[in-house]
């Protein structure tokens, strides 16, 4: 659908510069905006890369497992039915811990993998289980301490401190974590009445 909607758009720019005359400025902006796009990528990579590494020393260091410990009590309220020594909750952990420090890029593979877990673990369906419907609103609604992406953006674009957002981002993702966590355990629950 999107691709329709992007293509719709290029299109009516592309009639609207012939019209107006400005085909000059339409091609200047094509042109300026693609290594803008390519240059933006390349300094976010730069972002990735450290704290995907720093993830990787937590993993390999034993603060990822102490992380999990920490959950424990957590995960066993939200997620029924999981080993808290699986694969699954080990996955799980770690996606949250990246999404606590604003890497939703370092996490989404990791979120990837959860759901593989949790798919052996529950039991392969046509439809996601409960466990996986509370991990993807978790994921999706996480609390974030440290929004490492935009703030390296916020730098980029010249903000003089680019971590001043911090009490609106906890503030937001901690309300919007807890209305979620909450609708979908409402939902589940009313599913499994209705089974």
């Amino acid at each position: 659908m999107m691709k329709w909607v992007f293509g719709l758009i290029i299109i009516f720019s592309v009639f609207c510069s012939l019209f107006t005359g400005n085909t000059g400025n339409v091609t200047n902006a094509l042109l300026e905006e693609g290594v803008n796009a390519l240059e933006l990528c390349i300094y976010l990579t730069g972002g990735m890369c450290v704290w995907g590494g720093l993830m990787r020393i937590a993993e390999k260091s034993g603060i990822t497992d102490a992380f999990s410990k920490m959950f424990r009590p957590i995960g066993k309220r939200l997620f029924h039915n999981i080993d808290t020594d699986s694969k699954a909750f080990s996955a799980i952990t770690m996606n949250i811990a990246a999404n606590l420090f604003g890497l939703g890029n370092a996490a989404t593979p990791l979120g990837l993998k959860a759901m593989r877990e949790l798919e052996k673990n529950d039991g392969e369906s046509e439809s996601a289980s409960d466990n996986m419907i509370i991990f993807t609103v978790l994921n999706t609604a996480s609390i974030t301490l440290i929004p490492t992406t935009v703030a390296s953006l916020r730098l980029k674009y010249g903000a003089h401190n680019p971590m001043d957002i911090l009490p609106a981002v906890l503030i937001s993702s901690a309300i919007s974590l807890c209305i979620s966590l909450t609708t979908a355990k409402l939902l589940c629950a009313k599913r499994g009445k209705n089974k």
